[in-house]
């Protein structure tokens, strides 16, 4: 019987695969036999805690504006996993997607390798991106970078670290220093980086590695960035300066038409009919930053929070930074396996909250701003 997409998802989303085991053995192993694809393709490679996917969009729509054929991996997924790979914009399609998924999968299996998802999808994305002839991949990382599967690459254009928080403290390190080493992993040999802020790791990485190091200060006009949010000041400031390092031909208009025409969902994006604000923010530092363009964007405005979280996350000091008094507060027990419970939510909550069922039951257009917040995987629950 031929495999469907939910074929490919009921398998990526299974136990045997759903779960997080950093290192490099298993997807060297499946690319070696693949051919090493991505040995062919050329990648600016991007880490960080937060900004990652804002930098990765940006780049990504100013170098198709270029006449480049760019591909773009990029996690989570909001609504469906065909969203982290596209070509000029364009996800996989659903029969490409499930085809290459149980190629990787059936490859594995015949030769023992105890993939997980990540890696399923990530050399699903290079046999893919290398099939497709793509010029350019801005690839993300999914979870530190040291030791992620897209850490295969053995060159790139440009690594990027953007900002660092505590985030994924239980793999990554319980300081900020531990955490900046662990994305320091993913310079390579005489490739530049650039970055923001100048942690001794980075430093110390981009001198062994004989690296030109790129510091970037945060002051880019962001008033033609489709993006909005205090944030993207910094990974605009990013983007822009790897463009100038690596493609120093691609003239300011087609920089500005890029801008104009950059799309990432969920971050920070206000859909006006439903007064409605819907940010991915899921992790301390998001919440500041969701917090700062609030009161930038929206400063007189009644707010009221739909709010989950998942246990892995420091959701109490999430809505201690987002919640003032006059707030109305819903909290969401989502479908996600690592959701907080009601109940977990509630006793961290410093204010009264109800619970959240379905937008259904509430007034959206009462005056209120609305805003979705808090994990990405409660999002599509949601809408």
């Amino acid at each position: 019987m031929e495999k469907t997409y939910k074929d490919a998802v009921e398998l990526l989303s299974s136990q045997g695969k759903f779960y997080i085991n950093l290192g490099l053995e298993r997807i060297s192993q499946i690319l070696d036999i693949l051919g090493n694809p991505q040995d062919n393709l050329k990648c600016i490679h991007v880490a960080g805690t937060n900004g990652k996917g804002s930098v990765c969009a940006i780049l990504a729509s100013i170098l198709k504006e270029a006449g480049l054929r760019v591909g773009l991996y990029s996690s989570p997924h909001i609504f469906k996993y065909t969203e982290r790979i596209k070509i000029n914009g364009v996800e996989i399609s659903d029969s490409d997607f499930t085809r290459y998924v149980f190629e990787v999968t059936e490859i594995a299996d015949k030769y023992s390798i105890h993939l997980t998802e990540f890696e399923i999808l990530t050399a699903v994305m290079f046999k893919y991106f290398y099939d497709k002839k793509i010029d350019v991949v801005v690839l993300e990382t999914g979870l530190g970078g040291r030791f992620d599967a897209t850490n295969v690459i053995k060159s790139n254009l440009c690594s990027i670290i953007t900002h660092i928080d505590l985030d994924h403290t239980d793999r990554l390190g319980d300081t900020k220093d531990k955490i900046a080493f662990e994305k320091a992993g993913i310079i390579k040999p005489n490739c530049p980086v650039v970055t923001c802020e100048g942690y001794e790791a980075i430093k110390d990485k981009a001198d062994e590695c004989n690296s030109l190091m790129l510091m970037v200060a945060p002051f880019e006009d962001t008033s033609e960035l489709a993006l909005k949010g205090t944030y993207q000041q910094e990974n605009l400031s990013l983007a822009l300066a790897a463009i100038r390092l690596i493609y120093p031909n691609i003239q300011q208009d087609i920089i500005i038409k890029g801008l104009h025409n950059v799309k990432h969902p969920c971050r920070f994006e206000y859909i006006e009919d439903k007064n409605l604000i819907i940010d991915g923010a899921h992790n301390p530092n998001g919440a500041i930053a969701l917090r700062e363009s609030l009161d930038m964007y929206f400063p007189n405005k009644m707010r009221r929070f739909i709010f989950g979280c998942l246990t892995t996350k420091n959701y109490p000091k999430m809505m201690e930074i987002l919640f003032d008094k006059n707030d109305e507060i819903y909290l969401y027990h989502f479908s996600h396996q690592k959701s907080a419970t009601l109940d977990e939510l509630r006793k961290a909550c410093p204010f009264e909250a109800k619970e959240f069922h379905s937008l259904d039951d509430i007034n959206l257009n009462d005056g209120k701003l609305n805003i979705i917040c808090g994990s990405f995987y409660m999002i599509s629950d949601i809408l």
